[in-house]
């Protein structure tokens, strides 16, 4: 992939969705229910499929086990530093657990998976799903037992309960599952069709839209606007803090320069929409996670990753 179609799929595969999703705000006949089907969509057919698809054509190497637990380490780090922060600047419980889940919770998946296919083709990709492999795991037994907690110190109640039998069985798995597909069949010598290797990139592209237009009809301005200024600092932690200590990390593990590249760009990710089910689902309070993920998504794609691209896109 030269140089000018990944800026095109910059602006192709990450700004246009995020900014016709906006527009659809604008419209009555879809509805929140819609777009959260056609995002169920993309992360239980889509990238199941992806996963199976790219993994066919990849060689994993033992020390590409350490992607999984690299990506509960970027989960935890901004979630520690995101705590003690927000037990000192707010006194609420539901707000401090708006911001801590705001703080471990980011887009790895989606942005970190499309700005990593951007630069790296198939290999960065399948790195990606690696690295976000026990991110279900993370969700349910850790980010909403986090949220239930600070709902109930904060005397909502608690909300909605969930189970460890929920985390393992749970539909959102699927993605893990065509990795383990995908893996089965390259080690089992069964060569991936022609046909295979060109669908993967407009699956890609498919996946990207449809996962993030509804992540753009989410944005609601006008409801976040009094928590811009105090949720400035989490920009500090999730692009300077969270992704310096990982790749420093992963260094130590890893020598393979595309999954270190890979570990660097996904532990730079934003804040992800699940932060604000979580919260929502918990009765903390939404503006604040809102407001964080509208920030450091533009932050991200603004600054960030346009810096990680020109810094990054010459190299290998």
């Amino acid at each position: 992939m030269d140089f000018g179609t990944k800026i095109a799929y910059f602006f192709i595969d990450l700004l246009l969705p995020l900014a016709v999703g906006y527009l659809f705000r604008r419209q009555t006949k879809l509805d929140d229910d819609f777009f959260r089907r056609m995002m169920n969509f993309s992360v239980l057919l889509i990238y199941p499929l992806i996963a199976l698809l790219g993994f066919w054509a990849t060689k994993l190497t033992p020390e590409l086990i350490w992607l999984p637990v690299l990506g509960i380490v970027m989960s935890v780090i901004p979630g520690i530093f995101a705590y003690f922060r927000a037990k000192a600047k707010y006194a609420s419980s539901l707000d401090q657990g708006s911001y801590v889940m705001a703080g471990t919770m980011s887009n790895t998946l989606t942005l970190g998976g499309i700005s990593t296919y951007i630069l790296y083709g198939e290999t960065g990709f399948a790195y990606v799903q690696l690295i976000t492999l026990l991110g279900t795991l993370y969700l349910f037994l850790i980010c909403f037992p986090v949220a239930q907690w600070y709902a109930a110190k904060g005397g909502e109640g608690g909300g909605a309960r969930l189970s460890v039998a929920a985390a393992v069985f749970s539909r959102n798995q699927l993605p893990a599952l065509g990795l383990l597909a995908g893996a089965a069949l390259y080690y089992g010598g069964i060569p991936r069709p022609a046909w295979a290797g060109a669908i993967f990139d407009p699956l890609v592209h498919f996946g990207a839209w449809t996962s993030l237009i509804p992540v753009g009809f989410s944005v609601d301005f006008r409801a976040m606007r009094q928590y811009w200024l105090g949720i400035i600092d989490m920009t500090v932690i999730k692009f300077v803090i969270t992704p310096l200590l990982t790749y420093a990390i992963a260094r130590m593990v890893i020598s393979d320069p595309v999954a270190l590249n890979a570990v660097l760009i996904t532990a730079s990710t934003p804040t992800a929409i699940l932060s604000v089910i979580a919260v929502k689902m918990q009765r903390l309070n939404v503006h604040i996670t809102m407001a964080a993920f509208v920030l450091t998504t533009a932050v991200y794609l603004l600054l960030v990753y346009p810096l990680q691209f020109l810094g990054l896109a010459g190299r290998l």
